[in-house]
């Protein structure tokens, strides 16, 4: 038998009456444990993510397949076979923790790779681009995305009102309103590191690197009126089609690729390599396959392994690096700080987050430190010291960076071009039955906004391609 008790650990005579002064007298104040289910009924719900608050994960393993050693010295990577624990986790981005797993959206790609020289994080999407280029102006997509402050809705005019005023938007416009859209579950869709990130070697040599996950159960999508139908069933898709795979034993696999570009090629690209709104031409840096994970164990507990795990850019490991990519720079200060807010100071010791290596810092005492000191010697506390306490250690100090310009609030002025790669996706990319759904779900979504503000938006598409403009019109006339 397996004995209830406290959160002390006293074991609980009767978990069902509450005591009384008698049979009908009033609840007694020293019933401690009717006051401790009360109140952590009360404290169940911690704030949600106020972007990727619908979400679902699992775990499982990376292998690495083949030897990319000539260009990281990331442990990871360190041999073919090598196999290191993680987590995923896949989310909308706009929708709340209510809201229905098969809306148009773009979805989140969060990987935890539990490696013996720490915990690295690769937050992505499963899109390569994203809206915006710089961090200032985040914020306010984000704010397009959510409820009209007065009327408690979404807003189309707002979502349109700022694409069409931000054409840097438009190539994840066209991605979000094409059939990539709307996958049919987790399992059916690529993932994406989407920054710039960085690699180096043991010989402190860098390279730049774009993160791909192919999925090898093959893409799969469904339109809007197949993703009504199966909210109209279920708001839970995703998470039945995940969790129900995985306890079935279909343990979904996800193929690592990675672009590499060097230090000298950043000077001389088109295109601004570290702008977030932009692709990296297949054709000029191909894919080089890395190995694959598989998730293969559902969470014990969704609360404590799913809600709870903390991705964020600024877990790096040695032999990966940042970029000069501003959103990426942001995002190493702003998801660390909102899992703070969220999970409280000491999140990375829950057990979803805390690393699998040996830890040592000099973060001292805040709310719910529960693992003590972690200096490596109990009578230092500050450093540096002669205690014995941790020290810092040379041989993983990244090489520096070489790349032209100075500091200062800075736009993207040398390479900037919002039209090219969207028009070599709609024109090269898109087949004819793929640019009519595109522009059915693009005159969908436009229902409700006003007409100077589609016709701000039709400007930018003209200018992308004249058939992507003149087709939104035609769906536009269709559903007027």
């Amino acid at each position: 038998m397996t004995r209830l008790t406290t959160t002390a650990g006293a074991p609980v005579a009767d978990n069902q009456n509450s005591e009384t002064a008698g049979p009908r007298g009033p609840v007694l104040m020293q019933d401690y444990h009717l006051l401790e289910k009360l109140a952590h009924q009360n404290r169940e719900r911690i704030p949600e993510r106020v972007v990727h608050a619908k979400g679902w994960g699992a775990f499982g393993d990376f292998t690495v397949t083949h030897d990319i050693t000539r260009y990281t010295r990331a442990a990871i990577f360190g041999a073919v076979g090598k196999v290191t624990p993680m987590l995923a986790r896949f989310s909308t981005v706009a929708g709340e923790a209510g809201a229905a797993d098969h809306e148009r959206d773009v979805r989140g790609f969060a990987l935890k790779f539990y490696t013996e020289e720490g915990n690295w994080d690769l937050v992505g999407n499963n899109t390569p681009v994203f809206f915006v280029r710089d961090p200032l102006k985040f914020p306010d997509f984000i704010h397009t995305q959510k409820r009209h402050p007065r009327t408690n809705m979404r807003s189309n005019t707002a979502m349109w009102d700022f694409w069409s005023l931000v054409p840097e938007s438009l190539h994840q416009v066209t991605i979000l309103m094409s059939d990539r859209g709307l996958p049919q579950d987790p399992t059916r869709m690529n993932g994406y590191g989407s920054h710039t990130y960085s690699f180096w070697n043991t010989a402190g040599e860098r390279f730049w690197v774009k993160f791909h996950f192919k999925t090898q159960q093959g893409h799969a999508h469904f339109t809007n009126e197949e993703g009504n139908a199966i909210i109209a069933r279920t708001r839970e898709g995703y998470q039945e089609a995940l969790f129900g795979g995985i306890e079935a034993g279909r343990f979904p696999r996800w193929t690592l690729k990675v672009q590499i570009m060097t230090e000298a090629d950043a000077e001389r690209t088109e295109y601004d390599p570290f702008d977030l709104t932009k692709i990296w031409p297949h054709a000029d840096y191909p894919l080089h396959e890395v190995g694959y994970f598989e998730l293969n164990r559902n969470a014990d507990n969704y609360f404590a392994q799913i809600e709870q795990a903390a991705f964020s850019p600024s877990n790096k490991v040695p032999g990966i690096g940042y970029s000069p990519d501003k959103m990426l720079q942001a995002r190493v200060f702003s998801y660390a700080d909102a899992h703070r807010h969220r999970l409280g100071t000491h999140y990375e010791s829950l057990p979803v987050n805390t690393p699998r290596c040996p830890v040592h810092h000099y973060h001292k005492d805040g709310a719910m430190n529960f693992t003590g000191a972690k200096t490596g010697a109990v009578d230092a506390f500050y450093e540096p010291n002669s205690m014995g306490g941790a020290v810092q250690d040379a041989s993983v100090a990244e090489p520096p960076l070489r790349l032209s310009g100075g500091a200062g609030r800075q736009a993207h002025v040398q390479k900037i071009d919002d039209y090219t790669q969207p028009r070599a996706l709609h024109d090269r990319v898109l087949s004819a039955d793929q640019r009519a759904r595109l522009y059915a779900n693009i005159a969908a979504s436009m229902a409700g906004v006003p007409e100077h503000i589609i016709a701000r938006a039709l400007v930018h598409f003209d200018a992308i391609s004249p058939a992507y403009g003149a087709g939104i019109r035609a769906a536009l006339a269709a559903v007027n």
